[in-house]
């Protein structure tokens, strides 16, 4: 399994130590995306192999960095992975995630979505989440449920017909309208995971504008009426950028 993470020194090895606990676990492989906190130790003394990025390149980035990570170290197997998902900060939840993997491993999907059974509060995120399940609607036909979700679980070959990956907070939305438009069989899967409460403060809030923007951006190469909602939300950025303290 792959797990992205940024600045997660705190929570980390919970989630690493869990994501071990799963049937089957032979290899966590965190990427450190350019952390400046113990983030890439703290995963290694608790047991994960670590690929670090020197700068911060993004999510979809680093999913990427991760999967050749495996990839490399399937030399020799014969058959590779399956490659599962899950983000830094699920903490002990992470033990939960077998469910999302069941359906690929029995050859009934190429790609599982998870939708968290927990409620955190979500602190404005929502509009994210609307702008996503609307684009993949209307790109592909599917409604989905949690859109943004990164606990995925995915074949091997469903990866790299994606690839390359699209940037940023745009990875997830992107990657399930292009394998859907090729036909992969993508199916959603209810999870007891959480992730820590989003908060409300102006970093928050430009966190959201972030994934917006990214959102935004990875539909306009898919969708050309999303363009102007990409110009609209590029220039909120710029005005929560200059409105900070």
């Amino acid at each position: 399994m792959i797990i992205p993470a940024k600045d997660e020194a705190d929570r980390i090895a919970a989630t690493v130590k869990a994501a071990h606990e799963l049937p089957g676990a032979g290899l966590v492989v965190v990427v450190d995306d350019g952390s400046s906190d113990g983030t890439g130790r703290a995963a290694r003394e608790a047991g994960a192999r670590v690929v670090r990025h020197s700068r911060n390149r993004g999510k979809g980035a680093a999913m990427e960095s991760g999967a050749e990570a495996v990839r490399l170290l399937d030399e020799g197997r014969d058959r590779p992975r399956h490659l599962l998902f899950l983000d830094a900060d699920l903490a002990d939840t992470a033990r939960e995630a077998a469910p999302l993997a069941e359906p690929v491993l029995a050859g009934d999907a190429d790609m599982t979505i998870a939708v968290f059974t927990t409620t955190v509060k979500l602190g404005g995120h929502g509009f994210v989440v609307r702008l996503s399940r609307d684009g993949i609607r209307r790109a592909t036909g599917w409604e989905a449920t949690a859109p943004l979700n990164g606990q995925r679980c995915l074949t091997r070959a469903a990866f790299d017909a994606a690839l390359p990956l699209a940037a940023g907070f745009g990875v997830e939305t992107a990657l399930t309208i292009d394998l859907l438009r090729q036909g992969f069989r993508v199916t959603e899967v209810e999870v007891p995971l959480a992730h820590r409460a989003t908060g409300t403060d102006w970093r928050a809030q430009l966190h959201r504008a972030r994934q917006f923007r990214d959102v935004a951006r990875a539909l306009a190469v898919r969708d050309p009426a999303a363009t102007t909602v990409t110009r609209r939300v590029t220039r909120r950025l710029d005005g929560l950028r200059g409105s900070r303290p």
